[in-house]
């Protein structure tokens, strides 16, 4: 990310959603809570709004009159857009969640939601994307550079593009070098929450880091079977 955000003052969120209601609903709920709010009703006027008016979250519903959201967020990350995307939606199937991920949207709330939920996990997601890095900090690990306040990541050199979820998943993973870690506190200490029990998505991100990683060298995330994950050093080759 380009930018750092520490506080609601200012923070720009960006809802899209086809029902006015519940465009109102959320965009009330978070300019009481000190957010600036942009709405958007479908997928082409959403396009246009990321682009033009740079907010530092996007909240967007799946089902919409012309793109649907996971089609809104495919284009903007095809163009190195890196908002993070929030998506609401009626769908509930496990299979809807990993497209939203896989598309790029760092978490899914299905309908009927609580505002106060919506409210907290646009917090969590900000302060996980912007907030919390020590001005400077470079973590090393193997061939791995991750220039935290830059957000940039490299592998001997090269560069790795990684959503905003992917980077702290390996944040996580470089501050807990050789470290068995389970699902559970990966879900803990990236998410800050369950995600309804589902630790599917760990195993998502956890397969999608690797393979942006293994581009540019050998494994370096290690499957403890039944127990979690660790980062390790890869052997000695001969």
């Amino acid at each position: 990310m380009d930018r750092a955000v520490t506080d609601a003052g200012g923070q720009r969120v960006l809802v899209v959603d086809d029902e006015p209601s519940i465009t109102d609903a959320v965009a009330t709920a978070l300019r009481y809570e000190g957010f600036e709010v942009e709405e958007a009703a479908t997928g082409r006027s959403a396009l246009q709004a990321a682009q033009t008016g740079r907010p530092d979250m996007i909240i967007l519903d799946v089902m919409l009159p012309d793109l649907d959201g996971f089609e809104v967020t495919k284009r903007l990350r095809a163009e190195g857009n890196r908002t993070p995307i929030l998506f609401l939606t009626a769908r509930d199937a496990l299979e809807d969640k990993l497209t939203g991920l896989t598309e790029g949207g760092d978490d899914y709330v299905t309908k009927p939601f609580a505002l106060a939920e919506i409210v907290a996990r646009v917090k969590v997601i900000i302060e996980r994307v912007y907030g919390g890095a020590a001005g400077g900090e470079v973590l090393r690990f193997a061939d791995v550079e991750m220039d935290v306040l830059g957000h940039v990541v490299r592998r001997d050199g090269a560069e790795i593009s990684l959503t905003a979820t992917e980077f702290k998943l390996l944040q996580y993973f470089m501050d807990n070098p050789r470290q068995v870690l389970s699902k559970s506190q990966i879900l803990d200490s990236v998410w800050h929450y369950d995600f309804d029990g589902d630790a599917n998505v760990v195993e998502t991100y956890v397969s999608y880091l690797r393979k942006k990683l293994e581009r540019h060298g050998p494994p370096l995330i290690q499957t403890i079977r039944l127990v979690g994950y660790a980062l390790r050093e890869p052997p000695e080759s001969g």
